[in-house]
């Protein structure tokens, strides 16, 4: 009786082996296909078993404002053209200004990074969770060009505080014009809430955004070269 009770212990930790194995290798098996098609995020999935609200409206990426991209990546990722997905250090060095002292409440991850967790895992910090994602953006910076990453990440952050995923959802919400007809400085702003669009807001900027989005517009006018690997699609 105890041996068949071990037997069927070990079967059942197999199969629950098996089972995590699969999961923790689907991401890296879906990924390459997210070159194609319009993916959603796991918060968006989350809304959506919740009841809660989502309005996104998937555009590529040249049907947005050139500045837009820039500002993210000069806010968010200064090195996002030369890094292979993650940044094990300084690759802001060329972005520090006297007014840098502005607390931005900016995390370590790159874009590559927010885009996996954004994809593929959970909101929140973990050990666990940042375990899994490095090595995941390792691998879609190997499978998808730059260009593509960024347009997946633009499509699927949240932009406004009730449910406004994507840039366009974003830009209609604060600006009532599409994402292709922002303006530097609104550009600048949106790019300036992106930490917690729902405590800042780009539709009523407070003095934060105001001065974030002040300095995003000086960097997207001094280092227009961050953004140059956007305009390659192949990398």
């Amino acid at each position: 009786m105890r041996l068949a009770k071990l037997s069927g212990w070990r079967r059942w930790l197999r199969l629950s082996l098996v089972v995590v194995v699969a999961l923790l290798l689907l991401p890296y098996a879906i990924a390459p296909f997210y070159r194609f098609g319009q993916p959603v995020s796991t918060p968006m999935l989350w809304r959506w078993a919740t009841g809660g609200r989502v309005e996104r409206s998937f555009v590529p990426l040249d049907r947005i404002a050139p500045i837009l991209p820039l500002t993210v990546i000069l806010a968010e990722d200064g090195g996002f053209c030369r890094n292979r997905g993650i940044d094990l250090g300084a690759v802001r060095e060329a972005l520090r200004e006297s007014d840098d002292d502005i607390e931005e409440a900016r995390g370590g991850s790159t874009i590559t990074q927010q885009t996996v967790k954004n994809l593929f895992l959970w909101p929140g910090r973990s050990f666990v969770r940042k375990a899994l994602e490095l090595p995941l953006a390792l691998w879609l910076n190997i499978v998808l060009p730059k260009r593509r990453i960024i347009e997946l990440y633009l499509n699927i952050a949240e932009w406004g505080p009730n449910g406004q995923f994507g840039i366009e959802a974003g830009a209609r919400f604060a600006f009532r014009k599409s994402a292709r007809d922002l303006t530097p400085a609104e550009a600048a702003e949106l790019t300036a809430i992106l930490p917690n669009p729902v405590t800042r807001s780009a539709r009523a900027p407070g003095t934060l955004v105001h001065r974030l989005a002040a300095l995003y517009e000086r960097r997207a006018a001094k280092f227009p070269g961050h953004g140059a690997c956007l305009r390659n699609p192949a990398r």
